[in-house]
């Protein structure tokens, strides 16, 4: 799915649960195909966002220095809670070579605040919400990596479901979140292995 499509979907009001769909199952036939060409990449869309300090991010800007992983979140989302401490290795064993933007959405608490208690180093970037509806980010967390040239490798919403019983019962959402963190960050990871090499 092209730049030009994501657009069309959003300047045609598609709905929000309908453009995660159908965004998600593109992205994921895109970074599993082996043949994908140069024109095939689907392309982020462009977005700038102001830090809690004032400073304006811009992704374009961004991406053009180091692999950089797009993380849709809010403070009370049990499954952001359980995947942050795995991108927080990746920017230890990573440092400047990977950016975490933790793109704050759907908020009815202090994000600044719960990155500092929890130690968390990404650039936080609040009042997301018109950026997750571009990109059909429906729900948290809403996870995307981008590369050079804003090209996506990666969307989470292109994983296919872990088969576990847990995750089908009745189990709390920080249970199966805990299951389902690992899991993600895995995949995450090799994304990101592979996306540095481009900046190398």
């Amino acid at each position: 799915m092209s730049a030009r499509v994501i657009e069309r979907m959003h300047k045609l009001n598609v709905g929000g649960w309908v453009k995660s769909y159908l965004i998600g199952i593109f992205v994921f036939f895109l970074v599993t195909s082996p043949v994908a060409s140069a024109s095939d990449d689907l392309i982020a869309p462009d977005w700038t966002l102001s830090t809690p300090e004032g400073r304006a991010v811009r992704l374009s800007e961004e991406v053009e220095h180091q692999t950089t992983v797009l993380l849709f979140w809010a403070t009370w989302c049990p499954y952001c809670k359980a995947l942050m401490p795995h991108l927080q290795s990746m920017r230890f064993e990573y440092g400047d070579e990977v950016e975490i933007l933790a793109i704050n959405i759907f908020e009815d608490g202090d994000p600044l605040e719960f990155l500092q208690k929890e130690g968390y180093d990404f650039v936080l970037l609040p009042d997301g919400d018109d950026v997750a509806n571009t990109y059909g980010v429906t729900g948290t967390p809403g996870l995307i990596v981008v590369g050079r040239d804003r090209v996506v490798h990666f969307d989470l919403r292109g994983l296919p479901p872990l088969a576990n019983k847990t995750l089908a019962g009745p189990a709390s959402n920080s249970r199966k979140a805990a299951l389902l963190a690992p899991y993600w960050a895995a995949e995450i990871r090799k994304v990101v292995d592979s996306v540095r090499q481009d900046y190398q």
